[in-house]
């Protein structure tokens, strides 16, 4: 399901009419000026110059709220090229981490710099439209890429849509176990473990385009951004029974809907 986000830019024009930016900068300032609202990513740097062979800029660089590292590639319209280009660039990445852990020190501080998530680095595609081939092409890679269209709505609105979204490290849900290491476990524990595994399926089977990112501290759900996590988060449900996971059923879409 694909589900277009609108937000208000700073035009007074009030219009109707969907069109493409004038010139790719005007996406790329517009994103990096609000990526954290749009993308769920704190900006880090914009035309980051690459030290390699073949030379380049990044267009955005940033992290994640899960702590994975994030390039952000723009195209005014449809370019065959966005992804191929962004794919380099990931791999200067994986292969220069210390420039990268430089970057979120000087930025965010030495403690964000630790808890890089370098298993899931990611690729968030941004241009006017995408082809089937381009979808097609994302799902035969193994990194995690996100194709979003964009639209001016007028010029005071700018709309966001998620086309493809792939998951370069898929983790399928694995069954509770009842026991460890030989030690029974009580009646409690083995329910609350059972509610955790009905939760977890219950968010990944939301949708298409959910990965699920587990860290030391929480385990989280995201689309573009994080929509659902158990262990933090701003809004807080408290679940007892697979009742109250019923019940808190459409608050769940309507998160990831947002997402």
């Amino acid at each position: 399901m694909a589900v277009l986000k609108l937000f208000k830019t700073a035009g007074g024009v009030k219009e109707v009419s969907a069109h493409l930016a004038e010139v790719e900068a005007d996406v790329q300032d517009l994103v990096e000026a609000h990526m954290e609202t749009m993308l769920g990513v704190t900006f880090l740097a914009s035309e980051y110059v690459i030290d390699c062979v073949d030379g380049g800029r990044i267009d955005s660089l940033g992290l994640d709220e899960n702590g994975s590292p994030v390039i952000v590639e723009y195209k005014r319209g449809t370019d065959a090229g966005v992804i191929n280009q962004g794919l380099y660039y990931m791999a200067w990445l994986t292969n220069h981490k210390d420039a990268f852990r430089n970057l979120v020190r000087d930025r965010l501080g030495a403690t964000a710099s630790s808890q890089i998530l370098w298993s899931a680095p990611r690729l968030i595609c941004v241009a006017g439209d995408f082809t089937r081939y381009d979808a097609h092409a994302v799902r035969e890679h193994r990194r995690s890429i996100d194709l979003v269209r964009y639209r001016y709505f007028g010029s005071d609105h700018f709309g966001l849509e998620t086309v493809a979204s792939v998951t370069g490290h898929p983790a399928p849900a694995k069954r509770v176990r009842r026991r460890a290491a030989g030690v029974p476990v009580r009646e409690r524990d083995s329910a609350m473990a059972e509610l955790a595994q009905a939760v977890d399926e219950v968010l990944v089977g939301l949708g298409d385009g959910v990965t699920r990112v587990q860290r030391k501290q929480y385990r989280a759900y995201r689309r573009l951004r994080n929509f659902a996590s158990v262990g933090t988060g701003d809004l807080e449900l408290q679940l007892r029974t697979e009742r109250d996971l019923e019940r808190a059923g459409d608050l769940l879409r309507l998160s990831y809907a947002a997402a």
